[in-house]
């Protein structure tokens, strides 16, 4: 009996992961300024995690109108704006926190990650590694800077209100 539990539990997950594989690649849009490096490798992490990204070029006053149209909450502006599935994302949100938003489809706007925290995607400094969350710094340039920052992403519910989706 509990070989026949474990055999259906077996062929119930790889039916579902063969299910998430077949399934499209979400799309995001993405706004970010005209020259911005840290974008283009975050639009890099996002198609590296299965999303399709086109990334739209605009000018910072349009970028503004950008997060105000999306009604992004004045203290959780970044500097890149995204959409997807009807959702913003705006910062540097790692795709696997979009992944889950996704998944999981809470009643919100959507994700932010305020500012540039170093250690975000496509704001990594000499791709560190810290698996206490740690700020690591960085004596190479003669004085000490953080290479990785420990950072939130937040779910900014429908009201505006805001709740810690993940801790990096």
């Amino acid at each position: 009996m509990k070989a026949l539990i474990a055999t259906a539990l077996t062929a119930l997950a790889l039916g579902s992961t063969a299910a998430r594989a077949d399934a499209p690649a979400a799309e995001i849009e993405m706004y970010a300024p005209t020259v911005c490096l840290a974008c283009i490798d975050y639009a890099e992490h996002l198609r590296q995690h299965g999303f399709k990204v086109t990334v739209n070029r605009l000018p910072m006053d349009d970028l503004e109108a950008t997060k105000a149209r999306l009604n992004v909450p004045n203290g959780y502006h970044a500097i890149p704006t995204a959409t997807v599935a009807g959702y913003f994302i705006e910062g540097h949100v790692p795709a696997e926190d979009i992944q889950l938003l996704l998944e999981k489809k809470p009643e919100a706007r959507g994700l932010a990650v305020p500012g540039l925290p170093l250690g975000a995607p496509g704001r990594e400094y000499s791709s560190p590694t810290c698996e206490t969350g740690c700020t690591t710094l960085d004596k190479t340039q003669g004085t000490e800077r953080p290479r990785r920052e420990p950072f939130n992403t937040f779910l900014i519910l429908k009201d505006g209100d805001s709740k810690v989706w993940w801790r990096h």
